[in-house]
């Protein structure tokens, strides 16, 4: 079906619109992610979602779609780690690679993926490259053991173009929601994800469970996939779409505070992961508890 009727049922307001089946969305979705409509009707399309919301229905359609079309990285002998990372540091460090070289350490091969989606965000493929961890070129393994960065546009180009329409619009779309949520690797595999509002809590873990997916769901340090260093998120652990592990929040700092740098930087923020895996700082204690709970969800893979 064509896309312009899709946007006459999805864009009749909060109220007004209709849900589309996970068939219908799969379609829909496809067809943006192929460039085979025009930049008014994606524009149309991303506004009349914003407005409406997606269904868990909507988003399972949409990731269908996608993993139709990406490019997959291929299977590694050990379960994958896949760690979306696409909001970048505003306040605090990001630490998302940091959380990254800790899951390496154990032996485990570590996929990141994303862009940057803001002009005023620190973002860890930065911190990455001042870790002397480059983005990769092309789709490939990653090792056991090791850390790879890989764009988003080569995991797809389409998914990237939808991306950008942010930049456009300043709003986000559901590819915000879809590159959190997807899988690019084939074989065994662990997606580790988060949200920034608590309404996201309930529709990710709602897809995952339809989508039947291994993922850890956490709330994220400004909607990066790590734990807060200065407080212990929830978290959800979820093997075949079902609840397996959880850790509710617990309010309040904790007792001893870690030593973060002041800046937020890529250089500074670099040099205090060193410090971290060199051991001369300690692993904050809730990133060190994200640590186990993947590694206990790895074991039930």
């Amino acid at each position: 079906m064509g896309i312009g009727n899709y946007i006459k049922e999805i864009g009749r307001g909060k109220e007004g619109a209709r849900s589309l089946t996970r068939e219908q969305a799969t379609d829909l979705f496809g067809q943006v992610l192929e460039g085979a409509v025009t930049d008014l009707e994606i524009g149309a399309f991303c506004l009349a979602m914003r407005i409406k919301g997606e269904t868990a229905n909507e988003m399972a359609g949409f990731l269908d779609a996608t993993h139709q079309r990406l490019n997959k990285l291929p299977a590694s002998a050990k379960p994958t780690i896949v760690i979306p990372s696409y909001n970048g540091a505003r306040k605090l460090p990001v630490l998302t690679p940091l959380l990254a070289l800790l899951l390496a350490r154990e032996g485990l091969p570590v996929l990141v993926h994303g862009t940057a989606t803001e002009s005023s965000r620190i973002f860890t493929s930065e911190v990455l490259l001042a870790l002397a961890i480059p983005a990769q070129a092309a789709i490939e393994s990653v090792a056991p053991g090791s850390v790879a960065f890989v764009p988003t546009a080569l995991l797809h180009a389409g998914l990237q173009r939808l991306l950008d329409v942010r930049r456009v619009v300043g709003l986000r779309n559901p590819a915000h929601s879809v590159v959190k949520l997807m899988n690019p690797v084939q074989g065994r595999s662990l997606l580790v994800t988060s949200y920034t509002h608590p309404e996201y809590a309930v529709s990710m873990a709602d897809t995952l469970a339809l989508m039947g997916g291994n993922a850890l769901l956490l709330r994220g340090t400004e909607g990066e996939a790590v734990a807060d260093a200065r407080r212990t998120p929830k978290m959800q652990g979820f093997i075949g779409g079902k609840v397996v592990d959880q850790q509710e929040h617990q309010s309040g700092p904790l007792h001893s505070l870690p030593n973060l740098p002041c800046a937020i930087d890529a250089a500074s923020t670099a040099a205090f992961i060193r410090q971290v895996i060199d051991g001369t700082q300690p692993v904050p204690a809730p990133i060190a508890q994200q640590v186990a709970h993947i590694l206990r969800l790895v074991q039930a893979l």
